[in-house]
Parts: structure tokens; sequence; C-alpha cells
């Protein structure tokens, strides 16, 4: 006799095929390091029926490394017994545009209709202007298309938008802005950056395999040099041109020339060459930079035997 094996079809999940489950990572570091405040206030905001958090504020300024660092809590149990158990999944705006497959449902419907499926869940859509924008330029009100989701109270939404956008689109529909309390994200100052600084750097030396070779004392020092070099006014402004980004990014560079180089240390020239190399600092002001670097570390200069005019 014959057995017939009836599968079934799997359905289709929008969080899985263009979610990432940030509760799930294996974080090296907490990825939100001096930001309590800030988590606490969207923590805040999440535990408010009915409404979500809506982080505001200027591009390259750490918005989503604050969601890890919430979602890092949830993982850990280092949150209100509330939010224990619960599940944080980051969706791209523009991976939320269009059809699926042909269908004539919009990926916002099927989102809308697995979330109401879905328990102890919160969703964080960057760029969540696009959102409002969409709604206006289609007619179609995904304000509202959320909101049997969002009051059940088992499914919360966080959003992130920069000042300029959200001032444009955000403050101008009372409908989706009234879902939620808005939380200011500031630049970090120098300090807290250096902190962020020296608190990513594991990260980063476990991800591309390379070490920064000094004890934690100098470390300190390169970060320091690192922050002050590239003050608010020795910026080119662009996306990545505020703390912390600007200088995550030249602390990466250098563990990346060393890997050119095929090193697993990196040292004084490839910190140096990151410096030199900076895209984001006005060219007069990094051409101070370099001969300060000169003078500050001539200790390590001379106890590697660099010449740092062959750099570049």
């Amino acid at each position: 006799m014959e057995e017939t094996f009836i599968l079934e079809e799997k359905k289709f999940s929008l969080l899985e095929s263009h979610g990432e489950e940030l509760t799930s990572k294996n974080y090296i570091t907490d990825p939100a390091i001096s930001r309590d405040e800030e988590i606490k206030e969207i923590i805040l905001a999440l535990l408010t029926p009915e409404k979500g958090a809506l982080l505001v504020g200027k591009p390259g300024i750490g918005k989503t490394a604050i969601v890890e660092g919430l979602a890092y809590r949830i993982k850990n149990s280092l949150v209100p017994d509330a939010l224990k158990g619960w599940k944080l999944y980051k969706l791209n705006m523009t991976s939320l545009m269009g059809s699926v497959d042909n269908e004539n449902d919009n990926r916002i419907e099927i989102l809308i209709r697995e979330l109401k499926e879905k328990d102890k869940t919160i969703i964080f859509i960057d760029e969540v202007h696009l959102l409002v924008n969409r709604s206006e330029n289609s007619g179609v009100d995904f304000a509202n298309m959320l909101k049997p989701a969002l009051d059940r109270g088992t499914i919360k939404m966080i959003g992130a938008t920069t000042t300029e956008e959200y001032e444009t689109y955000i403050l101008r529909d009372r409908a989706f802005n009234r879902r939620f309390q808005k939380v200011d994200i500031n630049e970090a100052d120098g300090p807290t950056t250096v902190k962020i600084l020296m608190g990513t750097l594991p990260k980063l030396e476990v991800q591309t395999g390379v070490n920064l070779a000094y004890t934690p004392f100098i470390k300190e020092r390169l970060m320091n040099f690192i922050v002050d070099m590239t003050s608010e006014y020795k910026r080119i402004y662009e996306v990545a041109s505020r703390y912390p980004d600007i200088c995550l990014t030249i602390l990466s560079n250098a563990l990346s020339y060393a890997l050119y180089d095929n090193e697993k240390e990196a040292k004084l020239k490839h910190i140096y060459k990151a410096i030199v190399n900076a895209k984001n600092i006005y060219q007069d002001a990094k051409d101070k930079a370099v001969e300060k670097f000169k003078i500050d570390f001539n200790d390590l200069i001379l106890e590697e035997n660099l010449n740092l005019d062959d750099i570049n």
C-alpha cells in the first residue's frame, strides 16, 4: 500500500526573511556603552500601554546601537520582568516596500497579518519616516493599519529617524506620532566616546582577528587622540561624521591596515595610516593632528623605530 505524505506548505514569514532577530545575536560586548539613560527611556515607553518608542537624533550617533543594547539587555535578563522573554526584530524600511512573489498584498500588510499571530514581539524599523512618507504617496494610512496589532499590547514598535526627517514627516502625521513617545538621542561627548571606543575595541578585534598591541593605558591615550582629532569643527559633515561613528571608522581602519599587512597585531604605524588617510577630517585639521601625533607618541615612535615620513 502506498503511503501518502501531505507536506504542509511553509508559511511565509516576513520577520524571518526580511528581519534580523537582535535578541538572538551573540554579543561580544555591550553594543550601547554609556547609553543607559536612553535605554531606560525606551523601556519606559515600551511599558506604557498603546505606546512605542521613537528615537530621534542626527545620523551617525548610534541610534541602532542603542536598540541593539536593549536587545542585549533583554537577552541577558537585564530588563524589568515585563520585558523578559520578548523578541526584538530589526526591519529595514526599504525591504518592506513592494509586494512579495507578485502577490497583490504589500509587505506591510503581510507584516501586520504576521504580527497578529505573534506575542511578546518588538519590531524596530529604522528610517521609520519612510512609513509615513509612503502613506502620503499611496493614500494608505499605515499608522492605522499597524494600530490593531500594537493595541493588543503584545506587539511593540521602536522607530528611528533623524531630527530633520522627524520634523518634516513625523510631526505632520498626528495619528502616527501619537503612537510613540519621543526619545531624543544626543551625540556622545568626548569622554563618553572614549569609553565607547574602549568598550567596542574587543568586538572589533574578534571581528578582524587583529589585536591592538598595547596596554590599556596606551590604548586609552590612542583613543583620546582619535576623539580629539575628530572634534566637531574639524569634521567634514557627512552621514558618518559624528561621535562615535567617525572615531570607530578610524579605529576599524587601523585594524584593517594590519590585516592588509598580514599582521595579527595593530601597532602605531597602523593607527598612523588610519589617521593620515581619514576621509572625514578637513585637511588642515588632519595636518595638525599628524604633527601632534608625532609629538604625543614620540616615546612609542622611538621604541618601535618608526620613520613616519615613509608611512602613508
